[in-house]
């Protein structure tokens, strides 16, 4: 049997399993895991014909302004760059980083 050992599960008063404690390195591979996820809203969008950079703004709140702002350039760049399909990956990075997503969440 290769049962986990490096697990605990702590009961709560009526006896059933209330908490598990995992190590802190398992734990910070599991929430990089979770980071690298894309949230359902996104992925719709992008089918119903948004740009993965659009799709991204919008679920995140943000106008064209602000992500614009965020990267020292003009509202009207950054439009052109949202509806780019090919972008350079230096420019993918710096919008990735400015919309606080990774740049594997908008290579999908």
């Amino acid at each position: 049997m290769n049962a986990r050992t490096n697990v605990q599960i702590i009961k709560g008063p009526d006896g059933a399993p209330a908490f598990v404690v995992i190590p802190y390195a398992e734990y910070m591979e599991l929430r990089q895991e979770e980071r690298d996820l894309i949230p359902h809203e996104v992925v719709s969008a992008t089918v119903d014909g948004a740009t993965p950079l659009r799709a991204w703004r919008e679920y995140l709140g943000l106008t064209q302004a602000e992500v614009a702002m965020r990267l020292g350039i003009s509202q009207s760049a950054y439009a052109q760059q949202e509806v780019s399909e090919k972008l350079r990956k230096s420019s993918r990075e710096k919008i990735a980083a400015a919309l606080g997503i990774t740049n594997a969440q908008l290579d999908f």
